[in-house]
């Protein structure tokens, strides 16, 4: 995944603004501190450079024709790819309010001055990275969790045999040792072969 670079190297920015003087300028903020920046007029386009050319960082306007900066943030969302940082008015504060729901993490009121920008950028990529680390975590304790059912409910097969539960528990063990396989592995051959045998 392209983010797992230092925040303070290069990165490939998209920005996404229907109102070129501002994606112009901003492109030229991004330059001078040394990013690479790709352009869209719109949400459409913004999806489509994002998911083919895979940014490090999408700059989106919060109000954009076809599709808003809001449905974008939506879409990329489902990929976890990139931090988000939002571009908006003053008058705009509920919709600030509806990103946060939806997990930007940063966001800049137009007209955008470059010291502001400097410092968003890396906030957004730790926050990216703090969220993703915390999403993997929560994944990583379910399939534990998971895993966990699954042997208990294999052990409970075992124990139908007449096995003390320690004994079921050290069987299923022993055969994931002696078979190579994961322990969840072993609880699920054992749990598809007691319901074929029903």
């Amino acid at each position: 995944m392209p983010i797992e670079r230092n925040a303070l190297d290069t990165l490939r920015i998209l920005v996404a603004d229907d109102e070129a003087i501002i994606r112009l300028g901003l492109r030229g903020m991004l330059a001078h501190i040394g990013h690479e920046v790709v352009l869209a007029a719109d949400g459409r386009e913004a999806l489509h450079i994002a998911r083919t050319m895979r940014p490090d960082l999408a700059l989106l306007d919060i109000r954009m024709p076809q599709v808003d900066g809001l449905d974008v943030v939506r879409a990329l969302n489902q990929d976890r790819t990139m931090p988000i940082i939002l571009l908006t008015a003053y008058s705009e504060y509920d919709l600030v309010a509806e990103a946060a729901e939806l997990g930007v993490q940063n966001y800049l009121i137009k007209p955008v001055d470059e010291r502001d920008l400097v410092a968003a950028i890396p906030i957004a990529v730790a926050r990216f990275r703090e969220g993703r680390a915390a999403q993997d975590r929560i994944a990583a304790l379910q399939e534990t969790l998971e895993t966990r059912k699954l042997i208990d409910r294999a052990k409970g097969v075992l124990m139908q045999a007449g096995v003390t539960e320690d004994q079921a528990y050290h069987t299923l063990q022993r055969r994931a040792r002696d078979e190579r396989l994961s322990m969840r592995q072993i609880a699920e051959d054992v749990l598809q072969r007691a319901s074929r045998l029903k």
